[in-house]
């Protein structure tokens, strides 16, 4: 049994992972092994202590090589729930793996872009955040897949092999995926609507039949992945030891709210590590 599974490869989750080692914890770092997109994309990084303004590519390099020094890998992965046990959580990821701990730290970002309407409310009913998980159940169906990013192209291009036609919507440049059955749309999807579940999906003026949209993108709203939990305006509410609502679990980093800095990711990411390994010295 893990001690802890830090969800997320940001600076704020490269933190708690630091501290954890140094604690002599057991954990896995949860994430992407390019580690943060929102450092590597910063053209250059003033306001970070003994950083003199690099570029996010620079700051993301010294971190790659900190983490090889002190021996900590990161398991590539994305999770797509958080489940809360009796003595312990389970994580399921995109591939449909199950890690097991007895804390969990979020560091897993905050989402980027607004929602669009109908996003919540069809979820579990036609919109759904994993093509590995829900994936099989659109075979040969009608389906729009919303991607963010070029990272998720992949998953697009394996929904699309199931499905008998994708409408695809890139919401970035540079989109390379092509199929016989994938017909691209370069305009922002504005709103989701059905019945019991999912039937149209609109954009611009038009509208599209569909069985189910897909959203693919880099972090999950917090309350979808972790049921139960306390939110405010988007962001995880925490106390000043990083605690959520939820007993042995705790979150960092722009998931808990503004600033949106480096320096307040890892301050907040350091503080839960030695909160974690309180509450495990007085729970085991």
């Amino acid at each position: 049994m893990l001690d802890c599974i830090i969800i997320g490869s940001g600076i704020g989750g490269i933190s708690s992972a630091l501290t954890l080692k140094a604690n002599g914890k057991s954990f896995v770092l949860l994430g992407s092994k390019d580690l943060s997109v929102k450092i590597t994309r910063a053209e250059k990084v003033n306001n970070y202590p003994a950083f003199l303004g690099g570029s996010g590519e620079e700051l993301c390099s010294l971190l790659k090589t900190q983490l090889e020094r002190e021996e900590i890998t990161v398991k590539e992965g994305r999770a797509t729930g958080v489940y809360a046990l009796k003595d312990k959580f389970a994580v399921i990821t995109q591939e449909n793996e199950t890690l097991e701990a007895r804390t969990i730290i979020l560091a897993c970002g905050v989402e980027s872009g607004k929602r669009i309407d109908g996003e919540t409310e069809f979820l579990g009913r036609g919109v759904s955040y994993c093509a590995t998980c829900d994936g099989f159940l659109y075979k040969n169906k009608k389906i729009a897949v919303i991607c963010l990013s070029k990272a998720f192209e992949h998953e697009a291009e394996y929904l699309s092999k199931i499905a008998d036609k994708t409408y695809l919507f890139p919401l970035y440049k540079g989109v390379e995926l092509t199929g016989d059955n994938i017909e691209k749309i370069i305009k922002m999807p504005t709103k989701i609507v059905g019945g019991k579940r999912v039937e149209k999906i609109f954009y611009a003026d038009k509208e599209l039949d569909v069985d189910g949209v897909f959203i693919l993108k880099e972090s999950l709203p917090p309350e979808t992945l972790v049921a139960g939990l306390e939110t405010e305006n988007g962001h995880v509410k925490i106390n000043r030891n990083t605690e959520t609502n939820l007993s042995g679990l705790f979150a960092v980093g722009d998931i808990t709210g503004r600033p949106y800095q480096y320096a307040k990711a890892v301050g907040e990411g350091n503080v839960a590590a030695h909160a974690v390994t309180e509450f495990l010295n007085k729970n085991i």
